[in-house]
């Protein structure tokens, strides 16, 4: 199935494993194949990872961006052991992110994930 991307003037995406930047006009293109996408709204950096979630989040953008969960598999997992620990009330999240990642979902996984960035961000009072 066809992918419907429309970026925004100068709106970046990644797109397998390069990084477009948009014109200055608004574009709208279709993505056929199986590549890792991810827009710039989407997009964690070492930097902004600030958080455990946000930890979590950075680690499977990087197993679906690079389509390598085994690299990254023993981090996320002392990750979510460290966030768990702390508040177990995202267990379930978290147990279905990480379906979502043994399934090769890793789109979806990041989308709980994401959910999850929100609570983390109430609970901090950001």
């Amino acid at each position: 199935m066809a992918l419907k991307i429309e970026l925004k003037p100068f709106e970046r995406i990644i797109i397998g494993e390069s990084l477009i930047t948009n014109s200055e006009t608004r574009t709208r293109f279709i993505i056929e194949g199986d590549a890792p996408i991810l827009r710039e709204k989407d997009i964690l950096t070492a930097d902004t990872a600030n958080t455990p979630v946000r930890r979590i989040y950075l680690c499977v953008q990087m197993m679906y961006l690079e389509k390598d969960i085994a690299k990254y598999q023993a981090l996320y997992f002392e990750f979510v052991k460290d966030l768990l620990a702390a508040v177990p009330s995202f267990k379930k999240q978290i147990e279905a992110a990480s379906n979502h990642i043994l399934s090769g979902s890793f789109y979806k996984a990041l989308k709980d994930i994401k959910t999850l960035i929100a609570r983390e961000d109430k609970m901090l009072g950001d």
